[in-house]
């Protein structure tokens, strides 16, 4: 994993020097602190120049174009992994974040076509699929995570890719005559001209959901989509082009005759993904919750690790209501592995607080962030690659929700729709709506407790973009929900992901998004998914993923209820420190800038002892909001 980040401007002004450059690409060193390189580049004269990537200094020519790269070394640790990567004649620049895990599959074609390889990097793998097959069917060739920028020369273009699942971030502003492109915005406080504003029209949509479908709450930041990818051509407009449709999916028909045969079978997937991301020259450990997505995937690697000496790193508590920590060390001492655990307690949260979010650049969406923040920064001790077991609940249907979306009026669902909602009638209609009760499924925030705390709150505006998502997408309610989860849900964890452990130059893998994995995980028959009324009247999500797990630990670690990654906020917020953080700056800075309900957030701070579980989840929302605030629009950091 690495760091890009570029600007163009767009009226063919010279670069005179790297006055900005420099302090965008230093910004976010920490992404890549293993080696850097600058290029400047002209779409308009076809020429280019390596530019000194340490100290400020002039340019020489004529370009108005610059691109920025911070490497973490992963693959051939070598200089001849240096980026940005040009090729053999000197017309294509490329940068590239991420992993391609079958990018060493096209090695040998494209040796036979012509190409002599000068490194063992997926990087020039990619330079060389650009050049045989052009940009469209080499992003859909690419199995693995990443943000790509190609600057073609010859055909005078620049291209910004992000894929399929936003597993990689990236950024880009146009405004001013620049167009700038980023893995971090924070790199866009250095272009003229801009500053980090607000947009108050994202807020609505920010209280109920905690986040912003695939953009920011910045005035002028775009975030690229996933499979998507920017065409940029001086004296035109950027156009953005779609090269992966997540309704390219479609659900099997036919039952399963045979549990145990379509279980083999994914097994065999699951198995071939976490074999293909263990390929680094570096130091590989797994992201161990004691949960059953992270146990599979370290049981997985750990079966197929060549010194038979895998390592997991951990996050516990002293509170066991939210601690999995006897799962984890079920999971270690089962395989046999070396377990580090390192444990969260208020002091390192506040202290870390500001930090993270830094690092997000956004406010904190779950409380748990903070304590993928600091595995991180302990797992650098010990390695320099994690494998997670993030988006088998998007893909796999392992959130309990997914019963409420496919049986809306079964079991107790209706029921407890109506008994929650009583004093908001029209949230009772609104769930006989599919695309309402599929959109507000996610939501973390009910819209009363949004009205009630952002006087002039619209329900419409906040879900309007998300059911315009959904409307889009085909197939039964659950593939839809699916499919809708991994466009509205699944990229912000990703992006928690990415961003938590590249604050430590950590590099964050996901063999449950592999393509392939998830492709074939839609020739799985629903109900071996969502197991219904198992004999005891209960429900059970992801369930083949449960009954793999239970055949390697047992069944009840595999069928317990899912605990999540908790965070104990109401003993953290209590505690002398964090409280006095609360009153001293988040108090008064809600209540200078006059977004929020002053009223109601000063009797939550000073009854926190007494709040509802929902009144403690939107004083967390308030609470992360402002110190984001205060980082980036007030600029206290």
């Amino acid at each position: 994993m690495c760091g890009i980040t570029g600007y163009i401007n767009a009226d063919l002004r010279p670069i005179k020097d790297t006055s900005r450059i420099l302090p965008m690409l230093n910004v976010q060193k920490h992404r890549g602190p293993d080696d850097s390189g600058i290029r400047a580049f002209s779409l308009e004269t076809g020429l280019s120049a390596e530019l000194n990537s340490k100290e400020p200094g002039n340019i020489k020519g004529s370009f108005e174009g610059v691109l920025g790269f911070n490497r973490l070394s992963i693959l051939d640790l070598s200089a001849n992994g240096h980026q940005p990567m040009v090729s053999p004649d000197g017309r294509v620049i490329l940068a590239f974040n991420g992993e391609i895990y079958n990018a060493f599959d096209f090695k040998k074609e494209l040796a036979e076509w012509g190409y002599h390889f000068k490194s063992s990097t997926d990087t020039e793998v990619i330079l060389a699929l650009y050049l045989r097959y052009g940009l469209e069917d080499m992003l859909n060739k690419l199995n693995g995570m990443f943000a790509i920028v190609v600057a073609d020369l010859a055909k005078r273009a620049l291209y910004v890719a992000r894929d399929r699942f936003g597993i990689k971030p990236m950024y880009y502003v146009s405004a001013h005559n620049v167009f700038a492109f980023s893995s971090e915005l924070k790199s866009f406080k250095y272009i003229d001209g801009y500053n980090f504003k607000l947009n108050p029209s994202k807020l609505d949509e920010y209280l109920l959901f905690r986040n912003n479908i695939n953009d920011t709450l910045f005035d002028g930041v775009n975030s690229l989509k996933p499979g998507h990818y920017i065409s940029y051509r001086p004296g035109e407009r950027i156009r953005i082009k779609q090269f992966f449709n997540v309704n390219d999916y479609s659900r099997t028909k036919a039952k399963a005759d045979d549990l145990t045969q379509v279980q083999h079978k994914m097994e065999s997937w699951l198995d071939k993904s976490v074999q293909s991301q263990l390929m680094s020259d570096v130091k590989l450990g797994c992201q161990l919750s004691g949960g059953v997505d992270s146990s599979l995937v370290t049981w997985l690697a750990n079966k197929q690790s060549t010194n038979g000496n895998f390592e997991s790193v951990s996050i516990v508590f002293n509170d066991e209501r939210f601690s999995e920590e006897k799962y984890i060390d079920q999971v270690s001492q089962s395989l046999g592995i070396t377990a580090h655990k390192f444990l969260l307690d208020s002091d390192y949260y506040l202290d870390h607080f500001e930090d993270a979010t830094w690092h997000l650049e956004a406010p904190l969406n779950h409380p748990n962030t903070i304590g993928i923040y600091k595995l991180s920064q302990r797992a650098k001790e010990y390695v320099t690659v994690l494998l997670s077991g993030e988006g088998a609940d998007e893909v796999f249907g392992g959130y309990q929700r997914f019963y409420g979306i496919k049986y809306p009026y079964g079991g107790k669902n209706l029921l407890r729709q109506i008994k929650n909602n009583l004093k908001q009638p029209s949230e009772i209609f609104n769930y006989f709506s599919e695309d309402n009760r599929a959109v507000m499924a996610t939501a973390f925030m009910s819209p009363a407790m949004a009205q009630m705390l952002r006087p002039g709150f619209s329900r419409e505006k906040a879900v309007f973009d998300r059911k315009s998502v959904y409307g889009n997408l085909t197939g039964s309610r659950f593939d839809r929900q699916v499919k809708y989860e991994i466009l509205s849900y699944l990229p912000d964890l990703l992006i928690r992901q990415d961003k938590m452990s590249m604050a430590h130059s950590i590099e964050n893998r996901v063999p449950f998004l592999d393509n392939q994995v998830v492709s074939d995980s839609f020739s799985i028959p629903e109900n071996c998914l969502l197991s219904r009324n198992n004999g005891d009247g209960t429900n059970t999500e992801k369930y083949l993923l449960k009954k793999m797990t239970a055949k390697v630990f047992d069944h009840h670690f595999a069928f317990r209820d899912k605990m999540g990654f908790g965070i104990p906020l109401r003993e953290f917020f209590l505690k002398d420190r964090f409280n006095q953080y609360l009153n001293d700056k988040i108090l008064p800075a809600n209540k200078s800038r006059g977004i929020f309900n002053n009223r109601i957030v000063n009797n939550w701070v000073s009854n926190i002892k007494g709040l509802k579980y929902r009144e403690l989840e939107a004083l967390w929302v308030i609470i992360a909001f402002e110190t984001w605030a205060s980082i980036y629009l007030d600029e206290k950091y």
